[in-house]
């Protein structure tokens, strides 16, 4: 312990002579050295206070003399050396915080997290973006920021009081892959609900734009999904704020990544508040007619394409929600959601079968070799009769709506395979064993359904129901399956 002690001495006298010269190479070595020691977990522990108030009087030093720098070459020359010596001093401060309550909370109190945030502010504005070295002072920066915050809520708030939401958004704009890393990870780092609930503001939401962007154009950048799913889709004015000023192609992006999270394993609760899973319905409700114009010539505009892939996405996640997840089985009784469910899937039926379009049923298995473009509404249909299974589960209300909508005789009319929606019949017979059980009146339905031609009930005898034909009409019977 000694040593230790003797060593923190010579350190911190080391570091205060550099406050009375001009700047050299030698004072480079100097924080290097410190940097080196504060790796050692029992110097860490032991390091006086007095190193830091040095250290924190050197990192004020280069910040008031990067700041007077003008663009001559004198000046010029001494600004690769400054940002070196900027450099080592952030790194020297995030080495000291890992794994330190006691180092965190006496940098705090010193005062680094204003000097280092405003110079911070001064390197991603400055005119020196050409110099060699800025980047490298502007990565250590974020990463002291982030490992100050790690499990200390007064420095994630004094982090968040400073920075939020301007100079986030300024780092996160920043030309350099890792400098727009290390800012998410702080950001991520700092968030809770009740600082999302500000970004939710119209005032600070170009913030949580700027992340959604990120996801959908470098989606290798994990921090931003992660602060996307796990603080962003909890939020569902956040959520809606975000919606309604989206183009639909960033819509697109936030309902994949909304789907992606209520995939993940173990998710039976998910975070997700039903209030985010209204929104998506009434969303869907809203503009599910959008699809329809795939049919013709009128989605040529890139827009429409975009609006009708979004209403896609839209399905999809409530498809998701509605499968498996009893927080979201409300959605059963959501007003008209059923109905709209089964009156679309009968006019994108009906507009198929009317003449050779994107909905008409195919046979062509090429599609799937993954050669080519292949349809934007590939598994559309199937879906939304996934959907009125999903939404008939054990729900009696929903079984008989389905039968006065006339949506049964539909949903067995796409019993045929069709490799414009792989699985469509599948997903048709679990939603007829959906309708039919515990339900005699649509048991008597099919059972009554009078022949207009060859009729194939294979699928119901997958179900476990046998047709037979009984006094010129159609009976229903169960059949055993061990028989």
């Amino acid at each position: 312990m000694a040593a230790v002690s003797n060593s923190n001495q010579d350190i911190s006298a080391s570091i205060g002579g550099i406050l009375n010269e001009k700047h050299r190479a030698g004072h480079l070595q100097v924080l290097k050295t410190f940097t080196a020691a504060l790796r050692e977990r029992e110097y860490r522990d032991a390091v006086e206070e007095q190193a830091f108030s040095s250290l924190l009087q050197v990192l004020t030093r280069l910040s008031d003399e990067l700041q007077a720098v003008r663009e001559t070459s004198e000046d010029l020359q001494s600004v690769g050396l400054q940002l070196q010596l900027t450099a080592e001093c952030f790194r020297a401060q995030r080495n000291s915080c890992v794994q330190s309550t006691r180092n965190q909370s006496l940098l705090r109190e010193l005062g680094f997290v204003d000097v280092s945030l405003k110079l911070l502010n001064f390197l991603q504005k400055s005119h020196l973006e050409s110099i060699d070295g800025i980047f490298e002072a502007l990565r250590c920066g974020i990463q002291f920021l982030g490992n100050l915050a790690v499990g200390h809520q007064m420095c994630k708030d004094d982090i968040w009081e400073l920075s939020f939401p301007n100079l986030f958004l300024e780092l996160l704009r920043a030309d350099d892959e890792k400098t727009v890393s290390y800012a998410s990870m702080v950001l991520h780092t700092c968030l809770d609900e009740a600082k999302v609930e500000e970004m939710s503001k119209p005032q600070n939401i170009q913030l949580a734009f700027r992340v959604m962007e990120l996801c959908r154009t470098q989606p290798e950048l994990d921090w931003t999904v992660l602060i996307a799913t796990q603080h962003f889709l909890k939020s569902s004015d956040l959520v809606e704020n975000m919606y309604s000023g989206m183009s639909h192609h960033e819509r697109v992006t936030l309902l994949e990544l909304l789907f992606a999270q209520l995939r993940e394993e173990d998710s039976e609760e998910c975070g997700v508040p039903p209030s985010v899973a209204r929104f998506v319905a009434n969303s869907f409700q809203t503009g599910c007619g959008a699809v329809l114009t795939l049919a013709t010539g009128s989605a040529s505009s890139n827009e429409v394409l975009q609006e009708a892939l979004t209403v896609i996405s839209l399905l999809d996640v409530l498809c998701e929600m509605t499968s498996g997840h009893r927080q979201f089985m409300f959605l059963q009784d959501h007003p008209d959601l059923l109905m709209t469910t089964v009156e679309l899937l009968g006019q994108v039926h009906a507009i198929g079968k009317a003449s050779k379009n994107i909905f008409s049923a195919a046979q062509n298995f090429s599609s799937f070799s993954g050669d080519g473009d292949s349809s934007p509404v590939i598994g559309f249909k199937a879906h939304l009769i996934r959907l009125i299974g999903n939404l008939c589960h054990s729900n009696t209300n929903n079984q008989n709506k389905v039968r006065e909508l006339e949506g049964i005789p539909l949903i067995l009319d796409n019993c045929n395979i069709d490799s414009n929606n792989p699985f469509i019949s599948q997903w048709a017979i679990f939603a007829i064993r959906n309708l039919l059980e515990k339900n005699l009146q649509n048991q008597e339905l099919v059972a009554e359904l009078e022949r207009c031609g060859p009729a194939d009930y294979s699928a119901l005898r997958e179900l476990g129901f046998l047709v037979e034909e009984r006094d010129g009409g159609l009976l229903l019977k169960s059949v055993r399956k061990d028989s």
